[in-house]
C-alpha cells in the first residue's frame, strides 16, 4: 500500500494506491480477495487478445508477446479523494508506463489527461469501456512504429475518484529489443533486461525522453 501526502498551507491531499502483484500460490482469504482474482484473470484474457490483435497489426504471430513478454501483471487500485484546491497538486505526475500494455478502468469520474501535440486533453470516461495506454516496452520493441502515450492524472474539488489500471509487462529477466523484422534500417534501440530498464525509469519516469534516449541505439 503506497500513499502520497501533499500538504500546502491547511490544504492536505492524499493519494491513495493499492498495488496488487499476483501471485498464483495465494490463496483467496476474502469476497474481495476473489473479486480481485476474477478480475484480473479477465483484464489478462483481454490483454492478451489485444496484443494478439497488435502482433497481427505488425505483421508478426499472433503470439509474439506471449509467455516471457506478457509474464508480469500488476494491478493498481487508485483512489484520489477531493482536493480544496485542484491546482495545487496532480494526482499521479506526467509518464509513460514502463510495461507491455495498460489496460485502465476509469470509473465515472473524469481525471486522465494524455499529451498531444502541446497539450493536455481530457479523456472523459465512458461505460463498459477500458481505455488501452501503449507501454514504453511496445515502442521498443516495434522499434518506434507503436508509441508510448504520455498522461496525468489531474483531482478535482467535488467528487472522489477512484480507478483501476491492470498493467502487462515482460518478466524482468526478459530480454527487449527491436524485433528484426519491424527494424527497415537500423534499430532505434538496443537489447537490454528489463529489470535494467526499470532501474533507470523510476527515478526519471517524469522524463521519457531521458528514460527512452538512456536505451537509444548507438550504431
Amino acid at each position: 500500500m503506497l500513499g502520497k501526502r501533499f500538504t500546502i498551507g491547511v490544504i492536505i491531499c492524499v493519494t491513495l494506491v493499492i498495488l496488487y502483484k499476483i501471485a498464483s500460490n495465494i490463496g483467496l482469504k476474502s469476497q474481495f480477495d476473489t473479486v480481485v482474482a476474477t478480475y484480473t484473470i479477465e483484464a489478462k484474457k483481454l490483454g492478451l487478445r489485444i496484443l494478439e490483435l497488435v502482433s497481427e497489426g505488425l505483421g508478426l504471430e499472433s503470439r509474439f508477446f506471449g509467455d516471457k513478454l506478457s509474464e508480469s501483471e500488476i494491478l493498481s487500485i487508485n483512489h484520489y479523494p477531493p482536493c480544496p484546491d485542484p491546482s495545487l497538486t496532480l494526482g499521479v505526475a506526467k509518464h509513460c508506463d514502463p510495461n507491455l500494455l495498460t489496460l485502465l478502468h476509469q470509473g465515472d469520474v473524469s481525471g486522465l489527461q494524455v499529451f498531444n501535440n502541446g497539450e493536455w486533453i481530457g479523456v472523459e470516461p465512458l461505460h463498459n469501456v477500458f481505455v488501452v495506454n501503449i507501454g514504453n516496452q511496445l515502442q521498443i520493441i516495434s522499434n518506434n512504429k507503436l508509441k508510448s502515450v504520455e498522461h496525468r492524472v489531474v483531482t478535482n474539488s467535488r467528487v472522489a475518484r477512484t480507478s483501476a489500471g491492470f498493467f502487462i509487462g515482460p518478466s524482468e529477466d526478459s530480454i527487449i529489443e527491436p524485433e528484426k523484422s519491424l527494424v527497415d534500417d537500423a534499430p532505434f534501440y538496443r537489447a537490454f533486461e528489463f529489470k535494467d530498464f526499470l532501474l533507470h525509469y523510476f527515478p526519471n519516469l517524469e522524463d521519457n525522453e531521458v528514460v527512452m534516449g538512456h536505451f537509444k541505439s548507438q550504431a
